[in-house]
C-alpha cells in the first residue's frame, strides 16, 4: 500500500498497522535475537521505532518496506549494542513450553525443529546477509530487498545464492 504523498499515516490507526504486521516484525525480531526475553524487548523496541517513524513516512515506498526498514534498522542496532557487553543467559533464559511444544505430535516436533535449526543457522550470518535472508524468506521481491537494504538488485541474487547454499550445508551436518 502506498500513502499520498503529504505523508500523513492518519488514515490508518496505528495499532492496525502493528497488527497486521505483527507476524512479520516477530519474525525479523527471532532472526535476530535468540533468546527469548530479549526477542520481547527487541519486538517492543521496533514497535517502538515504527511509530515513531510513521510520521515521517513520505510514500515514496509501500508502507510493507518502509516498515521491514525500520524494524531491520532497529534489530542491526539492537545486535551491535547486545555484542559490547558479556552476556548471562542464565538468568532470564527460561524455557518457555510454546504451542508446538506441547503438542505430542512427533512431526510436528520435528517441524519445529527444523524451524528452530534454521533460524539458528540464519543468525549466524552477517548482518547484511541475515537481513536479505530474512526478507526474502518473508517473500519480497528482489527489488523489494535491494530498496530496504540499499544494495544493488544484481547484489541481492548473488547474496541470497550464497548464503542458501551455506545455510543448506549447515542443516545437512545438523541432521
Amino acid at each position: 500500500m502506498k500513502m499520498s504523498e503529504t505523508g500523513s499515516i492518519l488514515s490508518q490507526d496505528f495499532n492496525q498497522i502493528l497488527q497486521q504486521y505483527s507476524g512479520l516484525l516477530g519474525r525479523v525480531a527471532a532472526s535476530y535475537e535468540a533468546n527469548h526475553h530479549l526477542r520481547q524487548e527487541l519486538l517492543q523496541e521496533i514497535s517502538l521505532a515504527v511509530w515513531q517513524s510513521l510520521a515521517t513516512f513520505k510514500g515514496d515506498s509501500s508502507l510493507l518496506t518502509y516498515i521491514l526498514r525500520v524494524a531491520h534498522n532497529k534489530a542491526v542496532s539492537h545486535v551491535a549494542y547486545h555484542a559490547k557487553y558479556p552476556r548471562n543467559d542464565s538468568y532470564c533464559e527460561i524455557t518457555h513450553a510454546s504451542e508446538s511444544q506441547t503438542l505430542n505430535s512427533e512431526s510436528h516436533m520435528q517441524q519445529q525443529q527444523q524451524i528452530n535449526t534454521l533460524l539458528d543457522e540464519v543468525r549466524k550470518l552477517p548482518i547484511q546477509t541475515r537481513q536479505i535472508v530474512t526478507l526474502s524468506m518473508e517473500g519480497l521481491s528482489y527489488q523489494d530487498i535491494a530498496e530496504v537494504c540499499g544494495i544493488q538488485l544484481s547484489n541481492v541474487g548473488v547474496i541470497l545464492n550464497r548464503s542458501k547454499k551455506v545455510i543448506m550445508e549447515a542443516m545437512a551436518h545438523v541432521r
